[in-house]
């Protein structure tokens, strides 16, 4: 059966609860020409696409890229009546459905001026219980961000073994009881819902004094990255980013765990060694108090910016 789309009320409601991570601050690093040309690799709900469209120009082009098709045809409505309100200021936008790893087959060498990467999980994704990401509402154990293709969650824990299964709930969710949680997965095969894996989850490893996450938060996590690759996807695009981006143009990544910020910290002190960058944030930026009291989910995230040399 496949999905049905949002209803366009759904679509405005959900865009006007989207609050882009670190915005002003992105927006900042990325020093927008009028003229130039700007890729956002992950579009999500376009909450720092249209920051970047409101700076630029008639001449000047946005290129969004998102897998997840929902989030697309969101992004679509909201960059629409952006261009709508700009008239012939309004840039051209070019909207790619396909992952970020894939950026080279759709933008030319050397031709683009900033790129930004938030790879958190959108508001969309979590706040749908239908997606699956989250364990908050009931709901089928799905986890892709691209729907047309690929493994769900369920598939990967009904039918991985247990050693498998403890292996990348360790690697990628970074949760050392994972053998425990792994053995109680098979047990409880079959597992279909978020909820039900939640609950085997929290039995078999409850939570500890003075954590503040649900104890199935690093499993889901971990499900989460394994399902859609996202650290692959993540090597992929840091590394076909210097031959992208123009000199002196600005790539600005926003991490929200440990593997992701470790990845780009890496390897932008790689290019820097090489003299492919010059780091301009010595530390990550974080978010204020102000902005985590607005929206919690910015208190994780950690952002990083280098100018190419």
């Amino acid at each position: 059966m496949k999905e049905k789309h949002p209803s366009g009320e759904h679509m405005t409601k959900t865009n006007e609860r989207h609050v882009p991570v670190l915005f002003k601050e992105a927006i900042d690093f990325l020093r927008v020409r009028a003229s130039g040309t700007y890729v956002d690799c992950t579009l999500g709900l376009a909450g720092h696409a249209e920051g970047i469209a409101r700076q630029l120009g008639g001449q000047g082009h946005l290129i969004g890229f998102d897998r997840d098709g929902e989030a697309m045809e969101l992004a679509k409505v909201r960059l629409a009546r952006v261009c709508n309100e700009l008239g012939n200021q309004a840039p051209r936008i070019t909207l790619v459905n396909e992952a970020f790893s894939s950026i080279a087959t759709y933008v030319k060498p050397a031709s683009v001026d900033g790129l930004l990467a938030d790879f958190g999980v959108s508001s969309l994704q979590f706040d749908e219980a239908g997606r699956g990401f989250s364990f908050q509402a009931d709901g089928p154990l799905d986890m892709r961000m691209d729907t047309r293709s690929g493994p769900t969650a369920a598939q990967v824990v009904n039918e991985e073994n247990e050693p498998e299964l403890a292996n990348l709930i360790y690697e990628y969710g970074e949760e050392r009881r994972s053998r425990r949680i792994a053995r109680a997965i098979v047990r409880g095969r079959p597992v279909t819902t978020t909820g039900q894996l939640a609950r085997i989850v929290a039995q078999a490893a409850p939570a500890m004094k003075q954590e503040r996450i649900h104890p199935a938060t690093r499993t889901f996590q971990a499900l989460r990255i394994y399902v859609n690759r996202e650290l692959d996807e993540i090597k992929a695009l840091l590394e076909a980013a210097p031959g992208l981006l123009k000199p002196s143009a600005r790539l600005v990544v926003i991490s929200f765990h440990s593997l992701e910020d470790r990845i780009a910290k890496d390897s932008l002190r790689e290019g820097a060694q090489k003299g492919t960058w010059e780091i301009l944030t010595r530390k990550p930026v974080t978010a204020g108090e102000e902005e985590i009291d607005r929206n919690p989910r910015a208190r994780s995230a950690k952002l990083r910016a280098a100018e190419k040399q």
